[in-house]
């Protein structure tokens, strides 16, 4: 993740810091999104305490470049480790049970948007839709807790 961000951003000409790269590697190693107090606090260490809005500064660059999303229903932020391209919308499933998080596209969604987008002459700047739920794997446990 951090090593293709890297590569990513020299192509780019852009500046990969070293707050940068440690922000991303942070959010990186969860499965779950971090807010910012909480990556700072990651990052903190006896003596050398990071300032949250450093963070936010980094994460504002990272969500730029693709390299992380930011779930506003969270107010926190996941990891992206693919290129989605120009333009796609995505879909977070979110957990309510574990607070995991899938990511994907939705070319169906996508394209009824689109045609709802032109009819009312809207020109979106963030294409991130959020569904709350409970995933596969915390409804498998449910449903086994309820057979027992």
């Amino acid at each position: 993740m951090v090593e293709r961000a890297e590569r990513l951003c020299q192509t780019r000409g852009l500046q990969f810091t070293r707050l940068r790269r440690d922000v991303l590697a942070a959010v990186a190693a969860e499965h779950k999104p971090l807010g910012a107090y909480d990556i700072a606090e990651r990052m903190s260490a006896p003596g050398r305490r990071v300032a949250a809005v450093s963070v936010y500064r980094a994460l504002d660059f990272l969500t730029e470049q693709g390299f992380v999303h930011r779930i506003s229903s969270r107010n926190a932020f996941v990891s992206c480790g693919h290129d989605h391209g120009e333009g796609a919308g995505l879909v977070f499933l979110i957990c309510r049970t574990c607070g995991g998080i899938d990511e994907m596209t939705a070319p169906a969604v996508e394209s009824a948007l689109d045609q709802t987008l032109a009819g009312a002459g809207f020109t979106p700047t963030s294409r991130i839709l959020e569904v709350e739920g409970e995933c596969g794997a915390c409804r498998g446990r449910g449903d086994a807790g309820e057979n027992a």
